[in-house]
């Protein structure tokens, strides 16, 4: 009841103002903003822009299929046919990458010429024709130095190519 009473009291007080003229107050702001009228200053006049006809839109679309499998049929053939061979049983020094394995020693017996390989621990003899890293690298040669590999892997276009590679021996302060 109290608030009803206080909302009826305040709602009458400013019905109370609004009757009143406040001519005074509207005779003060006229005289105030008599020298305020601000100018704009007239838009640029828009310079119309040369038409130039587009002509290129019956040429071929660089980006389209037609355009790139040419290119790629193209380099398919001058790639000279590499391909891996998928089918082929994997050997155990394949599930690493290069740089996980480590030349450690060389072994010859006869005339063939074997490498031994640590991974993880693991020792493994690996002789000229065996497959190691992740790439499809086929050992063609076993040094003194190092194992030389022929690894098989794709460029940008997705080509298969031939990429030589080497596995150098560890020194023996590198051992200890």
């Amino acid at each position: 009841m109290k608030r009803v009473l206080i909302l009826a009291v305040a709602c009458s007080g400013l019905a109370a103002c609004s009757t009143e003229d406040h001519q005074d107050i509207r005779t003060w702001m006229e005289q105030s903003t008599e020298g305020l009228k601000g100018t704009i200053k007239p838009l640029p006049e828009i310079k119309p822009s040369m038409v130039v006809a587009y002509e290129a839109g019956a040429l071929v679309d660089p980006f389209s299929e037609e355009k790139i499998e040419p290119e790629r049929r193209r380099g398919a053939s001058s790639g000279g046919g590499i391909v891996p061979d998928l089918d082929r049983r994997k050997e155990p020094l394949e599930q690493y990458p290069l740089d996980a394995l480590a030349m450690v020693g060389v072994l010859q017996q006869g005339k063939v010429a074997y490498a031994l390989i640590r991974a993880d621990e693991t020792l493994h003899r690996v002789r000229t024709g065996n497959y190691m890293g992740q790439n499809f690298g086929v050992i063609t040669a076993v040094s003194d130095d190092g194992v030389t590999l022929k690894e098989i892997v794709q460029d940008a276009d997705g080509e298969w190519v031939e990429r030589n590679s080497t596995l150098q021996l560890l020194e023996q302060e590198a051992n200890k």
